[in-house]
């Protein structure tokens, strides 16, 4: 029996289009629309707390939940591809409280601190695509990129945040300093490992004039082998192109000594999702 209040169920509050076009989802992760024009539902009040719960923010459910909560042609936000997911939890914050975000930003020069309103949708809007089509050309190498997964990009934050957090740990313990020195050399090659693993999962294809290579295995190995000028190389192109699908930092002028600078704005906080502006 259909309830008689479904009428009255949340509807769409606005409708995006995706960095990422619906591409680079696995089948049965996302379901496309004619248009390309996706839906957005406000969240719940359900919604709203798991987003607050704090171990849920760290291990990524909580994203994964108000995604697939306010998403509905995302079927596992967990598969997405990590050029959407600034877009979409912007879009998510706009459908919830509306598209304007205050916040309280530090001049650096005279240390004024004062409140700004911003518009969301223009946030939006300057987010772009990657240009996953071109390659990098390193001498008979040609390499492709592709984005990481949620999951991928989660997963290694977390091993990431766990091994600075050892780090600091060690650099704070009343060890001698052969027994820290020796610590803190595994916990920078964990961090090392994780890092290139990182690049590798960026990476769709590595042409060379007798092969093809896409196993990401294949992919480590040459990362973690080839000179650290082609590491350089492609560790910056990969940074480079990651960029243009993040939020890009706010132009600030200092009402209080008219210093520009540059403010970024960070989406996984409670003040972004806690309350309307």
């Amino acid at each position: 029996m259909t309830n008689p209040l479904s009428q009255y169920f949340r509807q769409p509050a606005i409708y995006i289009r995706l960095p990422s076009d619906g591409k680079f989802y696995p089948p049965g992760a996302f379901e496309t629309t004619e248009n390309g024009e996706y839906p957005v539902l406000p969240m719940t009040t359900l919604d709203e707390i798991t987003y607050r719960t704090p171990d849920s923010l760290f291990n990524g459910s909580a994203v994964v939940s108000v995604i697939q909560s306010c998403m509905p042609n995302i079927k596992d936000a967990w598969k997405m591809p990590g050029m959407d997911i600034d877009t979409v939890l912007v879009a998510i914050r706009i459908a919830t409280y509306g598209h304007e975000l205050d916040i309280s930003t530090e001049c650096p020069a005279c240390e004024n601190i004062a409140d700004y309103a911003i518009d969301l949708r223009t946030v939006v809007d300057n987010i772009k695509s990657p240009a996953f089509g071109k390659q990098l050309l390193i001498g008979d190498l040609e390499i492709f990129l592709k984005p990481m997964s949620y999951r991928q990009m989660n997963e290694n934050s977390m091993v990431q945040f766990e091994e600075q957090k050892s780090l600091q740990m060690l650099q704070d313990q009343n060890a001698d300093d052969a027994t820290k020195v020796l610590h803190i050399g595994e916990v920078l090659r964990k961090i090392t490992t994780v890092t290139t693993k990182a690049l590798a999962q960026n990476i769709g294809l590595i042409k060379t004039p007798q092969a093809q290579v896409s196993d990401i295995n294949h992919i480590f190995e040459f990362l973690s082998n080839c000179d650290r000028t082609v590491f350089g190389k492609i560790r910056d192109y990969i940074i480079e192109n990651k960029q243009v699908a993040e939020i890009q930092p706010l132009k600030i002028q200092c009402g209080n000594c008219n210093h520009e600078y540059q403010q970024a704005i960070t989406l996984d906080m409670s003040n972004f999702f806690g309350a309307a502006s």
